[in-house]
C-alpha cells in the first residue's frame, strides 16, 4: 500500500480530474490508485494525505474517530480572547454548531512559504494568525468558524493531521510516509473502541 504526504498548493483541486482545466492533484502526484484523505478546499493550502488504504482513509476522514487536524488561519482583524473562547466552545454556523476545539493566537509561522497570488492587504485593517485544531469535517468549517466570530479568513493552511506535519515540504512537493508515521496514523484512526470515542478533541 502507498501512503503519500503532499503540500497542496493554493488553487489546486483535491481531485485528479477537472473538466474546466483547473490544476488538480494529477499535476503534482504521478502515482496511480491513491486518493485523498478528506477534503482540502481549492483556496486552502497545506497537508494532504493520499493513500490506497481504504480502511485507514475512512477512519481518518470520519469525524466519529476524532482524529485532530491543525490549521493556521490568517484572519482580518486582531483576535480577542473573547473570540478565542467562542471558538473553543463551538460556534453556530450554517451547517450546525461546531464541536469544541482548540484555538490559540499564533505568531506568523516561521518559514511559511509565500502564497501566489498573495492575500489582499488593506492598510487600515491589521491581520492576525490563529492555530485551530478540530476533528470535525464540515464544509469550509474553519473559514465559517472564523467568520462567525468576526474574523474573516484571508489564508488557510492545514499544518498537521494527528501528529503528522509537513516538515519542510514546499508547495507541490510530496513524499512517502515512513513505516513509523503510518503506524502512528493507524493508532490515531483507532478512535472508537467498545463504542466509545478515544480521541482528544
Amino acid at each position: 500500500m502507498r501512503y503519500l504526504l503532499l503540500n497542496k498548493p493554493y488553487e489546486v483541486l483535491t481531485q485528479f480530474t477537472d473538466e474546466h482545466g483547473r490544476a488538480t492533484l494529477k499535476d503534482f502526484v504521478p502515482v496511480p490508485g491513491v486518493y485523498p484523505v478528506g477534503r482540502l478546499d481549492f483556496d486552502s493550502e497545506g497537508l494532504l494525505l493520499l493513500t490506497d488504504d481504504k480502511q485507514l482513509q475512512h477512519r481518518l476522514s470520519d469525524p466519529r474517530y476524532k482524529v485532530p487536524k491543525t490549521y493556521w488561519a490568517q484572519v482580518e482583524g486582531l483576535p480577542t480572547e473573547a473570540a478565542l473562547a467562542q471558538l473553543r466552545r463551538g460556534v453556530p454556523i450554517k451547517d450546525g454548531r461546531t464541536a469544541p476545539g482548540a484555538a490559540a493566537l499564533l505568531p506568523e509561522p516561521i518559514g511559511l512559504w509565500p502564497r501566489t497570488p498573495p492575500i489582499r492587504y488593506r492598510a487600515s485593517i491589521p491581520t492576525g494568525w490563529l492555530e485551530i485544531r478540530i476533528s470535525q469535517g464540515m464544509n469550509r468549517q474553519v473559514r465559517k468558524m472564523c467568520a462567525a466570530v468576526g474574523l474573516p479568513c484571508l489564508r488557510l493552511v492545514r499544518a498537521a493531521l494527528a501528529d503528522l506535519a509537513l516538515d519542510g515540504l514546499a508547495p507541490g512537493q510530496w513524499r512517502d510516509l515512513t513505516a513509523g508515521e503510518v503506524q502512528r496514523l493507524r493508532q490515531a484512526g483507532a478512535g472508537l473502541r467498545n463504542g466509545k470515542a478515544t480521541g482528544n478533541l
